[in-house]
Formats: C-alpha cells, structure tokens, sequence
C-alpha cells in the first residue's frame, strides 16, 4: 500500500512536470547488500532513479561528510540518505545534509520542526513511519523505547507521545529494564537486542517492534507473525517509507521551484538636514545580510553565491526554474544631454525603486551598471547614486566589487597577447615547426583540440587525424596571416592613464625586431563588457568571444578569437563574471550591479541577463527600473536599437531625467566645469535661461516618442532650485508630450521624495505601447547611420571619411551589414561639438572611423575624435580618498 501510494504520487508529479527526474542518493559504508537490493527495488518499484555510494567499511566520520557536502551541491540530486553502521549516526553527519534534501529527516533542523509540531514541514524519519504503520491505536497504552538513541529515539518519542502514548526510555543495561518491560503495551527495540536478555521479561500479549536494520532477520521472522512473543521488525517497511519521503521531498521541492511572494523588510531611513556625505549616509544604515535579503525576494539557497555580508552573486539556473512565471513591467531611466557634473540618472533609479518597493509595496528592482574604477579616482567620484537614493555599501559598490571589470580585464588582455605571441611565432618559424608545436605529440599520441577541430572545419578540410594533412592544408591551418596595421585589439586598464593612449609594443630584443604601435583602453570600454551586457546565456557568451573580430588577415578576411583559439580560456576566466550581483538600496530594496560599459563609446546599458532575471522575480505587477548612460540621443538609442533586439523585451515607460542646472547650460548659462565652482545663474532664480534651455528636454521627449514608449520626465531637484523654476520646467514638459513631469526630492528624503513620480509611472505604465525600432536591420550600414544621425541627432546629413568607407566597404563584404548601429559620439552635446549646447541643427555629422564589435553584435562609427583612455585631471578625486589604518574605514569617497 505504501509503495502504491508513492507511485501513483510520483506518477502525478511527472505528468505536471514532464521533465522530472527525481533523483536518490544513498551513501553506504557496509557490506549489507540486502539493504542495498531492498532500496534498488523499492525505488524502481515506485519510478525513483537511486544512486548508491558505497563506501569501504572503516569510513570515518570526515570522509562520510566529504561525500555528503559533495551531493548536497549536486543539482541532480534532490534525495540524500544514509546507510550506516550505529557508531557513524553522529550529529555532525546528520547535520552535514542539507535540511532539504534530507529524505531520512534526521538532521536538526527537521527533528526540530518535528518535535515543535511543523508536521507539514518536516518528514518523518522513515524508521519512526514503519514504526507507526506497525502499530494499532495506541492512544493511553505504555510505550518502551529501549536501546532507541539519538536523532532516531527523539523523534519516535516525539511521535509516539503525539499519538497520545505515555513513553518510557531505557538503554539495554538499566538496572530497571527487567521490571519496565513487564509493565509496557508496547516495546520498541532501537538497536538489535542483547542475547543476554529473554523476550520472557517482557508482559505477555505486548507488541514487540524491532528497528534493527537487518532484513535477514525479518526473513527469519516472517513465517512467525502470529507468535505473540515474536518481533515485528520494520526492515522492508523503512524502506517502503524511505521512498514515500523522497516523493514527499520532489512534492516540497517542486513548491520550492515555483514563484514565491516577496516578503520584504524594509529599512527605515531618518533623512538628517543639511544632507550628509554620500559615504556618512551610506555607513549610517546597517545593511541586511545578503542572503536574508536573497530570501526576501524568492530566492533559493543554491541560487546564490555570497561575496561578504553585503553582497552576491546570482546564478543563471534561476531562468529556468522561473521560464514560466510573467514578467514584470520594464522602466528605462534616461536623460536630457547632461553637464559634465551628471544629472543624476543613477540617483533617479534607486530613488524610484525605494519609492515603488518601500513606500507603495510594489516589488521593483533596480538594475544599474557596475561603475569603472577610472571615474570613481578621477573626476566624477563614486556612481552609487547620492544622497538617500544610493546602493549600499557605497565604497563595495565603487571599489571591485565582485571582480566582474578584473575578469574583463583579463580576458581581454589574453586575447590581447595571444594576438601579437602568434604574429612573433608565424614570422619566425616555417610551417612544419609551427604545425608541430599547435598539434603536440603527447605519450605518443598526436590529437588536434576542440577548438582546432573547428578551426579545420572552417576552413574545408574534414579530417581528424593530424597525420593526415597535406602540406597546403598544414599552411592554411597554421597560418593566420594577421596584418598588424588591421589590428583593431587593444589592451585595457581600469584606470584613468591618459598615457598609455598611445604605446609602442615589442621593444624588447626577444621579440626579434616586431614593434608596432597600440594602444590602452579604459576596461570597461572593451568589447568583453560589452558582450557581458549583452549576452543570453553562458552558451551564447561563449559564441560571442569566439565571434570577436580582432584583425584582418593580408587577404582582408576577419580574424577571430576562435581562430586564435582562445576562446574557452575567455570563457572560463568570465564564467563567474556572468552572473550579476546582487545588493540592495538604503531602504533594503534590491539592486542587480552587472556590466558597465559607457554610452559615449558603447552601447552604455547594464546586462540584458540582469533584467531579465529581475523581471522573473518582481512578477506579474511589479516593475524592473535599469538605466541608460549619459543623454537620450545616445544610451536609450542605443538600449532601444541594440539592447532591446538582443534581449526581445519590450520597455513599458521611459523616465527622463533633467535638473534645472542642466536646462539653464542648455538655455545659453555659462560653462559647467567638473570640480569648479557653479556661477551664480545656477544658483539663483533665472526662468528665461530655464525656459530657452527647455529645447533640449523636448528633443530629448521628441526622440523618446520616436520609439512608441510614454515617457515621464523626472526633475531632480536641487536646493537651489526655485518653486517657479520647477514649475515651470514641469509645464513645459506635458506641453511637449510628456506623460507626466514630476519633481523629485529623493535625494534630500529617500524613497518618499520619489513617491509621486513612482505613481506617475505606474499609470504610464497601463498606456498603449507602440514601441518599435528606429531601423531595419537589413538597410545598408551608411542608411541606419543617416537615420540616427538625422531623427536623433537632428543633423542635416552625414560625411564618411575615405577610411571610414573603406571601413563600411569592408564589413559589408565580409557580411556584417546586417548588425545594428552603436555610434561613438559625445555626451555633451546632440551634434559632435561638445560646446553646441540647446538643439542644434543644419551640421553635418562626420563620421571619422567606422569599426565592428561583431562578437557583442554592433558596428559602431566614431563622430569626430573619441578617446576611449580618459586621463587624470589636476587635482583628482584619489587627493580626498583615504583608509583608517585602524578601522579599515574608507574615507572621502563621494
């Protein structure tokens, strides 16, 4: 019957989830092979798959919770149960399995919920249900437990007592145990009994149950059931039982796997005025440890991976468990063309997610770029956002964080010095000694690798065995033929080093003479990031790096990564990059931190994998908010024609973000420099440099209704800023067709400062979306930039250089017109001049360069002169960054 039950259980669970494939571990450290049998044929019986670890007989303690944390981190095991001699049941084995995985519930934390009455969230240890089975009512009779110890005797008392029994406990050799066995109803033995003790001490007609695992024993008994004085042992049926836990354990699993309601606990913030420093305020809020928080949001325990307190990685698995679950509404933060100072995109992002999470209760995640550590020691300071609309810690948040823009870094630089290490080795050995040492002789064997396999793929030549190619197929195999002028492969660094903008390579004399020059780039400005927020999947990650295109061969064909045959190494030393991070705002809101290239000189967005992971978790009604860099004309651009394309999502609203600083530059205001003072037009009421810099906030709505989205425009208000000013600004935007404009004191109060533009784009978020691409993809290369240059930009047409066009010529050749478009140009400006403030219009845009990031997916042209290595200012934010030795407090970081 127990056995019939669990199949037809089991048999329902797969029908629901046809891919199920409930998996038992057993680990061993006996020679019982019965028991072994018993458990292969009840699971098979029932449609369990059971894997048996046996262990030598003499295991120790150590090797027996070695084995258990390994299955407990195995994914296709959902059963762990122990099979082992009395002296190894030790709490610390027990407590070696994870609690939910625990099939024989003898951990603690399930005894607990079990002696605490949590029946519907616990299991009964298999012994104690055969136990139970066996028994008939037992309501007021006199139970004896002998020789029952540990987890197992705890839990059967617990039961028994349940069931209204009165419990008795003794060991084998209490001076009482001859008197205690005349008087009990019921005898259990939790150990096999003594010879030295008769079954004549014990009161005629009681039932006697035996726990023993011994199965031959229960042979010998079988054909004696009716004898009153014999035991019924519950071998065979402890097994049965077993199995039922393991169904019982995929039913729990399987409600674990669904969607979960957020039970979030808010922090409370007490905003103090004047408003403190960034890293006081910061510091002032005692963050939740991650994995509570993790918790909060419907996480599992295996999905994350702890960096600290404070911090963690989440794993991609989460996608699948929740393919089924809706998606939540999709925000973009973006701006108005800024001043060098920022306008607070950032700030606007977490200020709105404290908004809709602590102060509506509405799930929202915000999703925002990883911050380079370049601007965080040259100009701009930390990028956590500000005030009380920051991720916290700031300093975690600013300086490493989990090693994403490291991994970059050294992806990058590999493929980097596989690059020139191949050029050296081509020019200075023949083939037959290139061709040897690329397909090595090892114990005897020669064997090409994966990745070479490939290689010959591609090039036509079917063959496996390296001793079976010809000459002209060895050169074209070995060969790569890179002309050094095509490189397009630089090095990065994550710091501001104006020079290394340009370097000479090869100097050294073991490099025999091959010197070119090259370059750095900032880290974040490497095609790597740009694939890492641009990626689906680890698959596609990895078809992505072999995709980059590093140079031309002197025939003009691309170079690839995987011809270079590096990209597992990439992949690997990006597999942990892969997953985002996970924090949370000073209101205990969570914030997914993943990739962080800049919108000037690349597609400015943070990962496509962060929101959708984020989307899956707010559910249904809630709202994921991500930002894009620096002005509308660039970083939304470029979300809504590249990002978007890559990910398939649809965004529901776009909030833009302006202040009245940035209005009055645009409206004819004197210039905004990093680091000086703010001239007095800034600070003082001036509604007519308000109004003439309004301009560009309509261009800026205008673009915005080009893709079909509603937009809210979101006013970050500064102390200075007069009633009148905001007013004002506020008016002129719903007379542009904007959704709504509302101004925002998040800054100054946290969440509640933001609660009127959270509501705003709420509402905007139920209106009809039209959203739709600016372009087709299958328009030439040169068409897709006119049509940005002119919609967005407002240009009266564009003018490619010689270079450029060859440039254009050339991709198209090779097949890559159909990608989408990722223009290089300013942020201070809609036209190429950074000093054109307002709208300007009648210029043609010159595009100087055109260049490809075919693994990330886009060609993008260079406007002008674009540095991709910024450079240290005068005086540098790192004067004011310092540590307290004694602390190890981090001081003056924003």
């Amino acid at each position: 019957r127990v056995t019939e039950n669990a199949k037809s259980s089991l048999a329902s669970l797969k029908r629901e989830n046809p891919r199920l494939e409930p998996t038992l571990a057993i680990i061993q450290a006996h020679n019982d092979h019965l028991i072994q049998e018993a458990n292969k044929n009840f699971a098979k019986e029932v449609g369990l798959r059971v894997i048996h670890i046996c262990l030598p007989e003499g295991s120790t303690k150590d090797e027996i919770v070695s084995e258990i944390l390994r299955l407990n981190e195995d994914p296709n095991v959902q059963g762990l149960a122990l099979d082992l001699p009395e002296s190894l049941y030790s709490s610390k084995v027990l407590n070696a399995v994870k609690p939910e995985k625990d099939v024989d519930g003898l951990s603690s934390v399930n005894l607990g919920r079990l002696v605490h009455g949590d029946v519907n969230d616990c299991l009964v240890p298999p012994t104690v249900c055969a136990v139970m089975e066996l028994l008939e009512d037992i309501g007021g009779k006199m139970v004896l437990l002998v020789g029952a110890r540990g987890a197992r005797g705890a839990a059967l008392q617990s039961v028994l007592q349940r069931q209204g029994a009165a419990v008795l406990s003794c060991h084998w050799r209490a001076p009482q145990l001859q008197s205690e066995l005349r008087h009990a109803d019921v005898v259990v033995f939790g150990s096999t009994k003594p010879d030295d003790i008769p079954m004549s001490w014990i009161k005629p007609g009681a039932t006697v149950i035996s726990c023993a695992h011994d199965l031959l024993s229960e042979k010998r008994n079988h054909g004696q059931q009716n004898n009153p004085a014999a035991e019924k042992t519950v071998g065979s049926l402890a097994v049965a039982m077993r199995m039922q836990n393991m169904v019982k354990n995929m039913e729990r699993w399987i409600q674990s796997q669904e969607y979960r309601k957020w039970d979030l606990h808010c922090l409370k913030l007490q905003p103090l005025s004047p408003v403190p420093s960034d890293i006081e305020i910061s510091r002032a809020q005692s963050p939740k440890a991650v994995d509570v928080l993790a918790k909060e949001i419907g996480l599992l325990t295996d999905e994350i991976e702890i960096y600290g307190q404070t911090k963690a990685k989440v794993r991609l698995s989460l996608l699948e468990r929740l393919k089924d679950q809706p998606d939540g509404k999709y925000v973009l933060v973006a701006g108005i063309t800024p001043t060098p100072l920022g306008e607070g995109k950032s700030t606007v992002t977490v200020g709105l997610v404290q908004a809709l999470t602590a102060h509506l209760n509405i799930n929202s995640f915000a999703c925002l770029r990883q911050p380079s550590q370049g601007p965080t020691f040259g100009v701009k300071g930390g990028a956590a956002g500000g005030g009380y609309a920051q991720v916290i810690p700031m300093e975690e948040f600013n300086l490493h964080l989990t090693g994403d823009i490291h991994a970059i870094t050294a992806a990058n630089n590999l493929l980097a010095a596989a690059i020139d290490a191949r050029i050296l080795h081509e020019n200075t050995q023949s083939d037959k000694s290139l061709y040897n040492r690329l397909v090595p002789v090892v114990n005897g064997v020669r064997g090409f690798s994966a990745i070479q396999l490939a290689r010959l793929r591609r090039l036509g030549i079917n063959k496996t065995d390296p001793e079976t190619l010809t000459e002209e197929e060895i050169s074209k195999f070995v060969r790569l033929d890179i002309d050094p002028s095509t490189i397009t492969w630089q090095r990065v660094l994550d710091t501001n080093d104006r020079f290394l903008r340009k370097i000479t390579v090869g100097q050294a004399n073991t490099e025999k003479g091959f010197v070119r020059q090259a370059q750095f780039d900032i880290a974040v400005a490497s095609e790597i990031m740009a694939i890492l927020a641009l990626t689906t999947s680890l698959q596609d990650m990895k078809e992505r790096l072999g995709k980059m295109v590093v140079a031309n061969d002197k025939k003009g064909e691309p170079v690839t990564a995987e011809d270079l045959g590096v990209t597992g190494a990439l992949a690997v030393l990006m597999k942990d990059a892969i997953k985002p991070t996970l924090m949370q705002t000073l209101e205990g809101t969570p914030v997914f931190v993943h990739a962080g290239p800049f919108a000037n000189i690349a597609h400015g967005n943070s990962s496509i994998l962060a929101d959708k992971i984020a989307l899956k978790l707010v559910g249904e009604k809630g709202f994921v908010v991500t930002e894009a860099g620096f002005g509308a004309d660039i970083g939304m651009e470029k979300f809504f024609n590249i990002k978007c394309r890559a990910s398939g999502l649809v965004p529901s609203v776009v909030v833009l973000v302006a202040t009245v600083r940035a209005l009055k530059m645009h409206g004819g205001g004197p210039n905004v420099t990093a680091g000086a003072p703010l001239k007095k037009e800034y600070t003082e009421e001036n509604l007519q440099l308000v109004a003439n810099g309004c301009c560009n906030l309509q261009k800026q709505i205008q673009i915005t209704q080009l893709f079909g989205v509603p937009v809210v425009v979101a006013l970050n208000v500064f102390k200075t800023d007069s009633p009148a000013e905001v007013d004002l600004v506020c008016k002129i935007a719903k007379e542009s067709g904007a959704f709504d404009a509302v101004p925002c004191n998040h800054w100054s109060a946290g969440g509640r400062g933001a609660v009127k533009l959270a509501q705003a784009v709420e509402k905007a978020a139920h209106q009809k979306n039209s959203f739709k691409y600016l372009y087709s993809l299958e328009l030439p290369i040169v068409e897709k930039i006119r049509i940005i240059a002119q919609k967005v930009y407002g240009a009266q047409d564009i003018e490619l250089s010689p270079i450029a066009q060859s440039q254009v010529d050339r991709y198209t050749r090779q097949g890559f017109g159909n990608l989408p478009i990722c223009m290089a140009k300013t942020h201070l400006s809609l036209s190429h001049q950074p000093e054109r403030k307002g709208v300007p219009t009648g210029f043609i845009l010159p595009i100087s360069d055109v260049r490809a990031s075919i693994g990330a997916g886009f060609i993008y042209p260079l406007v002008g002169t674009m540095s991709t290595m910024p450079g240290l200012p005068t005086r540098p934010c790192f004067y004011d960054i310092d540590l307290d030795p004694i602390t190890e407090q981090v001081k003056g970081l924003f």
